[in-house]
């Protein structure tokens, strides 16, 4: 039987992921899942200290099924082997984790037999030092983390010293590409059974010597260390011997041992290119008969394919009961792998009948057969093992086809497929400036892009703890090069998503929490000097007054409507119903979708929203783009923290039926006014009756405790709402613009609008609006 047999036939029986064997009960999908050839997350090494891998590779050594799976854990920001170890029987990790098993506060941890580590420091020199140059951010306060935790460095190390590339496939073989003083390295680890840890590298030119940090050697005992390399076995002492050799080793390359007890391997500029297998093992029986390094080149084309196999689900159509209706493209809840299909971005191909979607647990999925039926769909597993991509774009590339980007929590990612097989064979990272720490709230949300081809995403702050790094609590905006990382908003909590505007406006969605009184949206335009939004344990609310100095948002959302805001955007066409530049917010907490109604007053927006009628989702909504052969609207969401829906998640499009919307599209503030423009002309008789229409009106509070109780406008230290005097309404010769005259019509933090009129052609219109006013006109 030939390896590529052996691997669709492992596939078939779909072992689950890293070895582990098959759990029960079901209720534990986390256990299940065939996470592929690596998987990624922050994981914690318990050697040789404690310490966390922040962007961590975890890579399976030993396909499976195998009794004794092996791992490495590769660090995308240090480039260095973190840790090396057998996989316990219930796996290689602890599988804790908010993405995971669901808990919060936690992050996950290797579990097994330990073979060998390294410490927090650079796995290469830079110009013969391993010195950490990296930025330090944390202040003391960082708590619960032990002490020697504080003040860490965080983030890739500076791109003169080491650079990224990404990950190439070949079958089940993983090939790590990454740069070194400008030098061109390929890395890929590997097994020898019975027990024999393999690194494989290939060596660029270089035109200065390159020393590899190989292991921390283990506390006592004496070691033996020759010199030269060449033909040469280093023995290890110690309460777990280790035996490490260097196959293809030159005479000039030479073992170093640190004052710091680091096994090192010195490779002089004359001896590059150069390729190596470096060998560590308990014992050194066997190390003559290892072969010799291979051409790791061979493996970066495209290989097999892992996962052949294409999944077919009928979609369904909802109900036109209303002016939209609910479809649904039914995912392969039900596939070979047990992937979770809790979906955290999506995109369309140019011709509108095929999207890539992502999910929160690594994979990405090619979704092929979008028509007017969603009779026959088509699944595809195209990638697997990202760390938590939460948001997807698909952009035309250079040789006139398109290409599919991720932006996850270690990094923006280009995905390739090289031999036209479908699958993905380079995870090119095109920028891995992110900063990341172990804290499971500090999710990168979403993913966009301008008309230059720049990208932009949020960054969310840690939960009920101060910031460590600049990027907590901000949008972030990379060049379309990915060389450089800016900082466009801070003082955010949990920014889920952001859109972009035809007017050059980016909009986010940020949400209760402490220093944050009340969820909302914030409206600013890109190239404005950053604006703070109020959080004081976003990085940059440090000595900030709580209350003060702070951006006022386009409006506040109380929890009851939206106890969790999403992503917005703006209407593409006509097709939807809405007026083409209208906004769309979706909400992950409620599963709802609502229109927004803004306005700007001297620079400064403000505004509500009302819910789209008859939209309830059975999961939490995160992602919408509008389809370019249909012109409807499409969403995709999870359920993965707080939400009032329960369906892990979902993929749906919202199909305008045609039917009358009756729906107000503007909220304008006058002078002791408002003023509300509906789709559909009012009947006149209930559109000028005062008593149809209900304003009450509050404030909230900065404060350390989450969220805010709602406080009186009239007496600032009483608890409730204040009822707001309708003198009286008018109607528009168009019918359509009604105007509430209020006298003493001032800036609230949050206002209720509720009414209960007709159309004019006698059907029921009772909605209610939620809306912020910051400043009002002075005539």
């Amino acid at each position: 039987m030939n390896s590529a047999t052996s691997i669709l036939l492992a596939l078939s029986v779909c072992t689950p992921a890293f070895g582990q064997p098959k759990p029960s009960p079901k209720e534990k999908p986390w256990l299940l899942m065939d996470r592929g050839p690596f998987f990624s997350a922050s994981i914690e090494s318990p050697v040789p200290t404690r310490n966390v891998t922040q962007k961590a590779i975890a890579i399976r050594l030993t396909p499976p099924p195998a009794t004794r799976p092996a791992y490495v854990l590769f660090d995308e920001d240090l480039l260095r082997y973190s840790l090396a170890w057998i996989a316990a029987p219930s796996g290689p990790i602890d599988w804790r984790g908010v993405a995971l098993d669901g808990t919060h506060r936690v992050w996950p941890a290797a579990t097994g037999e330990i073979l060998y580590g390294n410490p927090l420091t650079p796995g290469w020199a830079h110009d013969g030092s391993f010195a950490d140059s990296r930025p330090r951010f944390a202040s003391t306060d960082y708590k619960p983390e032990p002490p020697d935790w504080r003040n860490r460095p965080y983030g890739p190390l500076p791109r003169d010293h080491g650079q990224f590339k990404g990950i190439y496939l070949h079958g089940q073989r993983v090939v790590l590409s990454y740069d070194i003083d400008g030098v061109s390295i390929l890395d890929s680890p590997g097994y020898e059974p019975p027990d024999r840890f393999t690194r494989t590298l290939r060596i660029g030119r270089s035109a200065r010597d390159l020393t590899v940090q190989v292991l921390q050697l283990p506390s006592r005992g004496t070691h033996t260390v020759p010199a030269s390399a060449r033909n040469s076995v280093v023995l290890l002492a110690g309460d777990q011997p280790l035996a490490v050799a260097a196959v293809g080793a030159t005479d000039g390359m030479t073992w170093q041992v640190t004052a710091d007890a680091a096994l090192r391997l010195h490779v002089p500029a004359a001896d590059t290119p150069a390729d190596l297998k470096l060998l560590v093992a308990r014992s050194h029986e066997g190390f003559k008969s290892s072969p010799a390094p291979g051409d790791l080149s061979a493996l970066i084309h495209g290989g097999p394919p892992r996962y052949p196999q294409v999944l077919t689900t009928a979609g369904t159509r909802g109900s036109l009961t209303g002016p939209y209706a609910i479809d649904n493209l039914t995912a392969p809840a039900d596939n070979p792998w047990h992937s979770r299909m809790r979906f955290g971005g999506f995109d369309f191909f140019q011709d509108g009948t095929r999207a890539a979607v992502c999910t929160w647990d690594g994979d990405v999925f090619l979704v092929s057969g979008i028509d007017d039926t969603l009779s026959h769909l088509t699944w595809r597993r195209i990638a697997t093992g990202l760390y938590q991509p939460l948001g997807l774009k698909i952009l035309p590339a250079a040789d006139g086809k398109e290409e599919i980007l991720v932006c996850c929590r270690d990094q923006i990612a280009r995905l390739h497929d090289f031999n036209g097989d479908g699958e993905i064979d380079f995870i090119e990272c095109v920028n891995s400036d992110h900063q990341v720490t172990e804290h499971f709230h500090e999710f990168a949300m979403d993913l966009q892009t301008d008309e230059q081809g720049n990208f932009y995403y949020a960054k969310a702050a840690r939960h009920a703890l101060p910031a460590v790094v600049p990027q907590h609590g901000t949008i972030l905006k990379v060049s379309k090069d990915g060389t450089r990382t800016e900082i466009l908003a801070t003082g955010l909590r949990a920014p889920n998503g952001i859109g972009l505007g035809p007017n050059n406006e980016i909009v986010t969605s940020d949400q209760e929490g402490y220093w944050m009184p009340a969820n909302r949206l914030n409206l600013w335009h890109v190239g404005d000097p950053p604006p703070f939004f109020g959080n004081l344990w976003a990085y940059s609310g440090k000595d900030r007054t709580p209350g003060e100095g702070y951006a006022p948002p386009l409006c506040w959302l109380p929890a009851k409507l939206d106890r969790s805001p999403a992503e917005q955007l703006w209407v593409a066409n006509h097709k939807w119903g809405l007026p083409a530049g209208a906004m769309i917010h979706t909400s992950y907490g409620t599963g709802q979708l609502f229109l927004v109604l803004y306005e700007w007053i001297d620079g400064m927006p403000q505004g509500g929203v009302v819910p789209l009628p008859g939209l309830r989702f059975p999961t939490g909504i995160m992602r919408a783009r509008f389809n370019p052969n249909d012109g409807q609207l499409y969403t995709c969401g999870l359920v993965g923290w707080s939400s009032d829906t329960s369906q892990p998640g979902g993929f749906f499009r919202v199909r305008y039926t045609g039917r009358p919307l009756r729906l107000p599209t503007a909220l304008h503030v006058k002078k002791e006014a408002l003023t509300l423009t509906f789709t559909d002309a009012l009947d006149k008789s209930t559109a000028e009756d005062p008593a149809r229409y209900a304003v009450e009106q509050w404030q909230y509070r900065w404060t350390e405790k989450y969220g805010s109780p709602h406080y009186r406008v009239s007496n600032p230290d009483e608890q409730g709402h204040d009822e707001v005097e309708i003198e009286s309404a008018a109607l528009s010769p168009d019918g359509k613009t009604i105007t509430l005259h209020i006298p003493r019509l001032k800036p609230v933090m949050q206002m209720q609008i509720q009414l209960n009129v007709k159309s004019a052609d006698g059907a029921p219109i009772k909605l209610t609006i939620h809306n912020t006013i910051n400043k009002v006109p002075d005539s």
